[in-house]
C-alpha cells in the first residue's frame, strides 16, 4: 500500500482549499421574481471591477427594489461592451441588446448569449468564463424547451424560461498571451488555489503515485483506468472511450459554380 496520493488529498480540503478572501462575491443574475417574469426592471452599471481568481470582469449593477423602498446591488458577469453608467434591463419584455438579461424563449434563433441558466431561476450556469458564449440553436415551443450550443461544442436542451445575458463574456483573448515566465503562473494560481506547480506522476517514486518509479520516466502500463477503480489507483485516462490524437477534422469543400 502506497501513500495517499495527491488526488485523494484534494478531497479533504486543507492546503487545497480555494483562496476566496479577496473575491468580490458570487456573480449571478437577479433572483427571479414577478417583475422579471412578466415585465422588466431597469438597472444601472455602477462600476466594472476585477475579481481575483477570475478571468472575466464583473459589473456592479444597481436596481431599485420593486417591492420595498431600497436599492439592491447585484454582481453580474460583464458582457463585452458593457460600461459604467450603462442602463441594463432584466425581464421578459426587455430589449434585445448587449448586457440585457432575458428568458431564452423570447430570443431569436442564432442569438449569442452568456451566463445561461441550466434550471430556471438558478441565476446562471453556462458560458461564464472570459471570451466565452453560447449560441441559441432553436426552440421547441410545444415542449417549452430550447436547444443551445455550449462553448465546448456540445448541444444542450434547457427550459425556454431559463434566462441568459445577451452578448459574449468580456475579457476574451486572455489565453492568447503567453505566460512567458514561471512567476506569472505563480501569481495567477496564488489567487485561485494550490494547483501549481504540478509534479508529473512519472517523476515520482512508486510510493507516491501509480505512475512512479522505474529506470526511465515511463508509466509501465496502460494509462487508461476503469471507472470504478478505487481512489489512489484512479489516475490517468479515466474510463477513456478512445485515446491518441484526434485526427480527421471537418473538411471544408470549396464548391464551384458547376457543383452548385
Amino acid at each position: 500500500m502506497g501513500r495517499v496520493i495527491r488526488g485523494q488529498r484534494k478531497g479533504k480540503g486543507g492546503i487545497f482549499k480555494s483562496r476566496t478572501f479577496h473575491r468580490k462575491g458570487a456573480a449571478q443574475h437577479r433572483s427571479l421574481d414577478f417583475a422579471e417574469r412578466k415585465g422588466y426592471l431597469k438597472g444601472v452599471v455602477k462600476n466594472i471591477i476585477h475579481d481575483p481568481g477570475r478571468g472575466a470582469p464583473l459589473a456592479e449593477v444597481q436596481f431599485r427594489d420593486p417591492y420595498r423602498f431600497r436599492v439592491k446591488k447585484e454582481l453580474f458577469i460583464a458582457a463585452e461592451g458593457m460600461y459604467s453608467g450603462q442602463f441594463v434591463y432584466c425581464g421578459k419584455k426587455a430589449q434585445l441588446s448587449v448586457g440585457n438579461v432575458l428568458p431564452v424563449s423570447v430570443l431569436p434563433e442564432g442569438t449569442i448569449i452568456c451566463n445561461v441558466e441550466n434550471k430556471t431561476g438558478d441565476r446562471g450556469a453556462f458560458a461564464r468564463t472570459s471570451g466565452n458564449y453560447a449560441t441559441l440553436i432553436n426552440h421547441d415551443t410545444d415542449k417549452g424547451k430550447s436547444r443551445i450550443k455550449l462553448p465546448s461544442g456540445a448541444k444542450k436542451v434547457i427550459s425556454s424560461n431559463a434566462r441568459a445575458m445577451i452578448g459574449i463574456v468580456a475579457g476574451g483573448g486572455r489565453i492568447d498571451k503567453p505566460m512567458l515566465k514561471a512567476g506569472n503562473a505563480y501569481w495567477k494560481y496564488k489567487a485561485k488555489r494550490n494547483a501549481w506547480p504540478r509534479v508529473r506522476g512519472v517523476a515520482m517514486n512508486p510510493v507516491d503515485h501509480p505512475h512512479g518509479g522505474g529506470n526511465h520516466q515511463h508509466i509501465g502500463h496502460a494509462s487508461t483506468v476503469r471507472r470504478d477503480a478505487p481512489p489512489g489507483q484512479k489516475v490517468g485516462l479515466i474510463a477513456a472511450r478512445r485515446t491518441g490524437r484526434i485526427t480527421g477534422g471537418k473538411k471544408t469543400v470549396a464548391h464551384t459554380q458547376e457543383q452548385l
